[in-house]
């Protein structure tokens, strides 16, 4: 179970992060088509899992604009933003946003949460995920993750970023 905050108020995630080095369990996760992706659909191909508790807040969306942006500059690599959000409101997001470097998939009917350690357990924003970043190489071995400490902090986009140099 991860410590983390919100607004400085302590909150608590369900589990913890997949260890570095450690394969990623299976996954099924919703486009805005309403199709069910999962790891093969990735096969051969690194992963960043941008994950945050809603697009609707202010950092989830900048995260989600700025991986959009370093994505464009990434070789055989795709980055994912994972949220509990309706997969509507997902796409409506970054079709006006202009987001087209990133893939954005719903937990709302999956496990992900659960499976990943980021299901928020208590507080306001219970049954949300926490603000993480998951990234992969090409066998899906973990190579960085990290928790963000404060729901209301961007994750470090530097180090996740370096983690594929």
């Amino acid at each position: 179970m991860a410590n983390i905050t919100l607004k400085g108020n302590e909150i608590h995630t369900i589990g913890n992060l997949p260890e570095v080095g450690l394969s990623l369990k299976d996954l099924a996760l919703v486009n805005d088509k309403l199709e069910v992706k999962t790891l093969e659909d990735y096969n051969g191909k690194r992963k960043i899992f941008n994950i945050f508790p809603s697009i609707d807040t202010g950092i989830c969306a900048a995260s989600a604009r700025k991986f959009n942006e370093e994505a464009g500059n990434l070789e055989n690599t795709v980055v994912i933003n994972v949220s509990k959000d309706l997969p509507f409101a997902l796409g409506r997001f970054c079709a006006a946003e202009g987001l087209d470097h990133v893939e954005t998939l719903s937990d709302f009917r999956g496990t992900f949460g659960d499976d990943y350690g980021v299901t928020i357990v208590d507080g306001p924003m219970k049954g949300l995920l926490s603000r993480a970043v998951i990234v992969t190489d090409e066998n899906n071995n973990v190579v960085y993750t990290e928790q963000v400490p404060e729901i209301v902090q961007e994750p470090n986009y530097e180090n996740a970023l370096n983690a594929l140099k």
